[in-house]
């Protein structure tokens, strides 16, 4: 039985946002209630969805006792059952609390793991599929630091990805991925096993983490080249230490106000994850059925290169489609990890 005195109280709280906007609220009020009242519509739209349809059945119930409406009613009940179970389902998705980060952008970073080289090179791999697929969601992909190797791959990335609902799909891209195949230097033709980390962080508002400015340790430097109007614009890089932490983060855009304006940013995204990790752990103690443990320690997709497959070890998918995925194809990973993670959260509601 869904909750209906929840449900009035959402349509209130609607009902009131869109008097309070229509009313004339201004600056950041305005934007608050917009995000607000767009967070809402949808769940408002399946409440109005599955009340007209109770509306309805219960119309059809009460021309059962009219004679010359009862072969009509004997019609549509059936079919107005029929469809109530996935009005439900709906409606209690919708209902399931949301992330507060989903709609935040994300600052996803991606280091080779064990493998030498073939890591490095699959990493830049990773790295071009999730530009490939912020891409083909019009999503803006912007590399905020590389450290690339001799041989075209990459030591180190650290990207922005913006657009709407940007970190509620690609959160599920945390963890380890692994690749079998035979590297382009294997002369004797043996399957190697190596493998890349990647860890997807909410981008952090200014209001979320409060950094002391004795916290941090700010280095500067910028190596010489013309003055004049090339001040400040020659190749540099700025490194801030977080010392209470010891997270360390650089960035090395030509411009050096840009740098710590950039690296503030990846770090308070880091403190940020830091801490919604800590208290997610704190939740879900005694939580079971969860999609992983959200360990980034955990092996979680294997791309296996010679049989063209791609497996995703959290809900035993596996798609013969290598090729498409590595081009940015990832919506039905994706999608089926969004569904088993709501799956889980029904049960727990239940």
């Amino acid at each position: 039985m869904l909750p209906r005195e929840k449900l009035d109280q959402i349509l209130d709280r609607f009902q009131f946002l869109e008097a309070k906007m229509a009313g004339g609220a201004g600056g950041d009020e305005i934007a608050a209630l917009a995000r607000e009242y767009s967070e809402l519509k949808p769940v408002v739209e399946e409440i109005a969805a599955y009340r007209q349809l109770e509306a309805d059945l219960t119309e059809a119930e009460a021309m059962l006792a009219d004679p010359e409406m009862r072969d009509l009613a004997e019609e549509e009940i059936p079919a107005l059952k029929a469809r109530r179970p996935e009005l439900e389902h709906r409606l209690r998705l919708a209902l399931l609390p949301k992330d507060a980060a989903d709609g935040r952008p994300a600052i996803i970073e991606i280091r080779p793991g064990t493998g030498g080289e073939e890591a490095a090179l699959f990493a830049g791999d990773l790295v071009r599929m999730y530009q490939r697929y912020a891409e083909a969601k019009g999503w803006k992909f912007e590399t905020i630091e590389e450290q690339a190797t001799e041989l075209g791959g990459i030591k180190e990335v650290t990207a922005r990805i913006a657009g709407e609902g940007v970190f509620a799909r690609l959160k599920y891209e945390s963890g380890v991925h692994r690749v079998q195949r035979v590297p382009a230097t294997e002369s004797g033709g043996r399957i190697h096993t190596s493998a890349a980390t990647v860890a997807v962080l909410p981008e952090a508002e200014d209001v979320d983490i409060e950094i002391a400015a004795n916290d941090l340790r700010i280095d500067t430097m910028r190596s010489s080249g013309a003055g004049g109007q090339h001040v400040n614009t020659t190749d540099s890089a700025v490194r801030i230490t977080h010392i209470p932490t010891g997270i360390v983060v650089t960035s090395s855009e030509k411009s050096q106000h840009r740098n710590r304006e950039i690296a503030m940013q990846v770090l308070r995204a880091r403190l940020y994850d830091m801490e919604r990790s800590r208290i997610d752990a704190e939740r879900s103690e005694a939580r079971k059925g969860q999609v992983g443990s959200g360990d980034r320690s955990e092996r979680i997709r294997t791309y296996n290169f010679p049989q063209g497959r791609v497996t995703d070890h959290r809900i035993n998918l596996t798609l013969y489609k290598l090729d498409q995925v590595m081009a940015g194809d990832l919506d039905e990973f994706i999608d089926a990890l969004i569904a088993d993670a709501q799956a889980g959260m029904l049960a727990e509601m239940a």
